[in-house]
């Protein structure tokens, strides 16, 4: 059986009928509506059932396939593949993301020591000689799947309790310690995976990463934890909105 999606289409929008279909298809792979492995409606009924001309169902279906939610199989028809996590690039926590997409995040604790920071991380948290921070290393997951490996430096006296960052993200208890993040400088950029990385990831070595080395600061301008990210690209994906100045 094909999964049949309901959807409402506001015909008197400027928005154009595929997009919308498009938004509202992968919305509910996103959210879990549609699981991976269902079969999707077929073009020809789907565009019966909203009475939709057959080259707009199609533009909708092919732009969910492009993003990698769908994909056409000879002699199958089209199925609902692992939904990807779409990101904004804002000041905001992977954790809180996710529990606000409804996508159950988890958290696997795989580090915890104080150490003496390393050059770049001394400088980046702005730290005197001899001074000492907590890393913290974890693998933070999604529906039941691996999504990213995450590395933080913080100050000693700002370091969360293990226990803690196993049930919520690092920001949420930073804003429990009443820290507030107002600001963060951070760089997106692409790597390839290590044997390391593929085995916690679930991912073939050498395959595409996406990578986000960030540094956050307080309402004070206080440096208070820099991190170094990495996210499986076949899962994540970061959204952008640019203007024109």
């Amino acid at each position: 059986m094909s999964a049949q999606l309901a959807v409402e289409l506001d015909r008197s929008s400027p928005i154009p009928l595929y997009f919308q279909l498009a938004q509202r298809i992968e919305k509910a792979i996103i959210a879990g509506e549609l699981a991976p492995g269902d079969r999707f409606e077929n073009e020809l009924s789907l565009a019966k059932r909203l009475n939709l001309s057959r080259p707009t169902t199609r533009r909708a279906i092919q732009e969910v396939v492009d993003k990698g939610l769908l994909v056409r199989k000879r002699g199958v028809g089209t199925q609902v593949v692992h939904s990807t996590m779409h990101r904004p690039v804002e000041l905001t926590s992977l954790f809180d993301d996710l529990t606000r997409t409804g996508q159950s995040p988890t958290t696997t604790l795989l580090e915890f020591r104080v150490t003496a920071p390393g050059a770049n991380v001394a400088a980046e948290l702005g730290l005197e000689h001899g001074a000492e921070v907590a890393c913290i290393r974890r693998l933070r997951g999604a529906n039941g799947e691996p999504l990213a490996l995450l590395t933080n430096f913080l100050p000693i006296a700002l370091a969360p309790d293990p226990e803690e960052l196993e049930e919520s993200g690092l920001y949420a208890a930073l804003r429990a310690r009443g820290v507030h993040i107002r600001l963060a400088r951070q760089r997106i950029g692409a790597s390839l995976a290590t044997d390391a990385e593929a085995l916690l990831l679930e991912e073939k070595a050498g395959a595409p990463l996406l990578t986000v080395n960030r540094t956050a600061f307080d309402d004070s301008g206080r440096a208070v934890e820099c991190g170094s990210h990495c996210y499986r690209a076949s899962r994540y994906s970061f959204d952008t909105t640019v203007v024109d100045k």
